[in-house]
């Protein structure tokens, strides 16, 4: 019996498709000798494009066309298959139920298994709707004929998209390269229209640079000329010389100081953003007459700094440290100085060379062990200034929050105007030899003056309208 169920088993595997793995339907040979069904081998070469293989052993076809029905073959498949149904008929009269040696003649439709007459008298099944094992069979393979129809409806339909025989997918690879494209062309005008816009404000620099230079020209001619003058008419002048020359001598700052313009790069703050660090201040790090916040976000001039000078370039500032070094990669966090009349922001690296583009660069730029910004305020007007570096600028307003934005196999170090979007200053290219480490300095406090605290915003915050806060 066990013989005969092998040789059995056997035929079942000649006539089974390699491809579908089911009973041969319109079996064909081709010329390496391997059978398939028509319809598997027709859709395989379809969608395989020509010259054609064999599915199972990859040989090239000789021709690619389908060859006909090999009539033994099915011959040989309806027989195995009668044969099959027939000693599964026979199984199944002999299947019994382990626990009381008797048929299964009911099929219980709430646990989906076949009981015998004892089982289905248990009280495990009394509430349970049973059927005949023939009924219930037939029930089945009527729904696994019903889903067979579904699934070859939908084999059909995902064939012919895959063939391109259907409606044309949405070409999506069009769309994004035009929006990309059309994004580039938009940045382009917006480059052209700031640059030139950068021209008109250094011309219009330059003109009320020289219009304050011919002003105080005339103004020594005329200092020249009343000198000369008899003692009554020098008198009868004097009052008007001092008034306007003490108006000449007060516009000198802002004649001579530039402004920093805002020239705002659409996107560029949501692109760096891409790349935020939450980092956190390190306390065992922070000068003594600094005090930060139990969460280590926060830090602001303690009781013991005191600024006696009105000169703020003079004053000393304390800094701190944040926890983290970076040796790699790009770096990105914003800090909100909203409560800061001055700060201090930047990176510190012990061993940082710095490359010269211009031989009139200073040499002790070359290997500054920091790059800062800092924002320092005269009489009612603030100023970014850089170390080392070259911007020592007037702005309109102060800068609530500031980005910073670090890219170290560049040497790149950035700083944005958040609010406005704006670039502030970059120093490049830095040659960084080992980590790099944040720092912030929230003053020098002004004197007689209580400073709010500098906080570094958490990866997820956004700007509100005043950026009085990290949100």
């Amino acid at each position: 019996m066990a013989s005969a169920r092998k040789k059995l088993q056997g035929l079942q595997r000649e006539i089974t498709c390699s491809i579908c793995r089911s009973y041969f339907s319109e079996p064909i040979t081709i010329s390496c000798g391997h059978s398939f069904c028509r319809t598997c081998l027709s859709r395989s070469w379809r969608l395989g494009g020509t010259p054609s293989s064999c599915p199972e052993c990859r040989q090239m076809a000789q021709t690619t066309e389908i060859p006909g029905v090999n009539g033994r073959l099915a011959e040989m498949t309806d027989l195995v298959k009668q044969l099959c149904s027939e000693n599964f008929q026979s199984d199944e009269g002999q299947r019994q139920c382990a626990s009381h040696k008797l048929t299964f003649k009911l099929f219980c439709e709430d646990d989906q298994k076949p009981l015998c007459v004892r089982c289905a008298q248990s009280p495990e099944h009394g509430a349970h709707k049973l059927s005949p094992v023939v009924e219930a069979a037939h029930n089945c393979r009527k729904k696994l004929q019903v889903l067979q129809s579904l699934l070859e409806k939908h084999l059909e339909e995902a064939e012919k998209l895959l063939a391109g025989e259907a409606i044309p997918a949405v070409d999506w690879h069009w769309m994004i390269t035009e929006e990309f494209n059309k994004l580039h062309h938009f940045l382009l005008d917006e480059e052209s229209l700031y640059l030139e816009r950068l021209k008109q404000d250094e011309r219009a620099e330059q003109d009320t640079l020289s219009q304050h230079v011919h002003t105080l020209q005339d103004l020594l001619t005329e200092l020249q000329e009343a000198g000369h003058q008899p003692n009554v008419d020098l008198l009868w002048e004097v009052k008007h010389l001092l008034g306007r020359s003490a108006s000449v001598l007060s516009q000198k700052a802002k004649a001579v100081s530039p402004e920093l313009r805002e020239y705002p790069i659409p996107g560029t703050i949501e692109m760096l953003r891409r790349f935020r660090v939450d980092i956190i201040i390190d306390p065992t790090a922070a000068s003594p007459f600094l005090t930060v916040s139990d969460d280590l976000k926060s830090v602001k001039a303690g009781e013991g700094w005191q600024v006696g000078t009105k000169n703020p370039e003079d004053a000393v500032a304390h800094y701190v440290f944040a926890e983290q070094a970076f040796s790699s990669g790009r770096q990105y966090w914003e800090v909100d100085v909203t409560q800061l009349p001055q700060w201090i922001l930047g990176i510190q690296n012990s061993r940082l060379s710095r490359k010269r583009k211009r031989k009139r660069k200073r040499n002790e730029d070359s290997c500054a062990s920091v790059f800062l910004l800092c924002c320092v305020k005269k009489e009612e007007d603030y100023y970014l200034q850089t170390y080392p570096g070259s911007l020592n600028h007037r702005v309109k307003s102060p800068v609530p929050r500031v980005g910073v934005y670090l890219e170290y196999s560049s040497g790149t170090l950035a700083f944005y105007n958040v609010l406005q979007h704006s670039l502030i200053y970059r120093f490049y290219p830095i040659l960084f030899t080992a980590p790099v480490t944040p720092i912030f300095s929230p003053g020098p406090p002004l004197p007689a003056s209580e400073a709010g605290p500098m906080t570094l915003c958490p990866v997820d915050s956004h700007l509100n309208a005043s950026c009085s806060s990290c949100l």
